[in-house]
């Protein structure tokens, strides 16, 4: 499977972006995918995942109730939908596969990854 995440910009404290995460192949609706965040200087943290059938979604304290997460199988495709941005969102997100979803928050879990678009929010 391989990943190309888009959708990244700057954006003011407040607004909006939705991030897309188009995945290659014909087992994308096989697998749980999640978003990842790494801000400069800081490790990859875990955002929000969604498992194959798109049936259960988890998120990070931080984010919950501002993001939702999502997919279309039919279009390859997950999303992540971002409201309220704050400047501590700032980061590159990438989007991951994996196919077993046992620890979804864990970098370990994940078998592919997508190549990462900056997010920035200003003040």
């Amino acid at each position: 499977v391989q990943l190309q995440a888009s959708g990244g910009g700057l954006v003011q404290a407040g607004g909006s972006l939705r991030l897309s995460c188009e995945a290659s192949g014909r087992s994308f609706s096989t697998y749980n995918m999640g978003w990842f965040r790494q801000a400069p200087g800081k490790e990859r943290e875990f955002v929000a995942f969604i498992r194959w059938s798109g049936g259960t979604t988890y998120y990070a304290d931080s984010v919950k109730g501002r993001f939702t997460i999502s997919r279309n199988n039919a279009k390859n495709t997950v999303y992540l939908q971002m409201n309220s941005l704050k400047p501590e969102d700032t980061a590159v997100y990438y989007c991951a596969a994996d196919r077993y979803g046992r620890s979804y928050s864990s970098t370990n879990e994940y078998d592919y990854w997508g190549q990462g678009t900056l997010v920035t929010v200003s003040s």
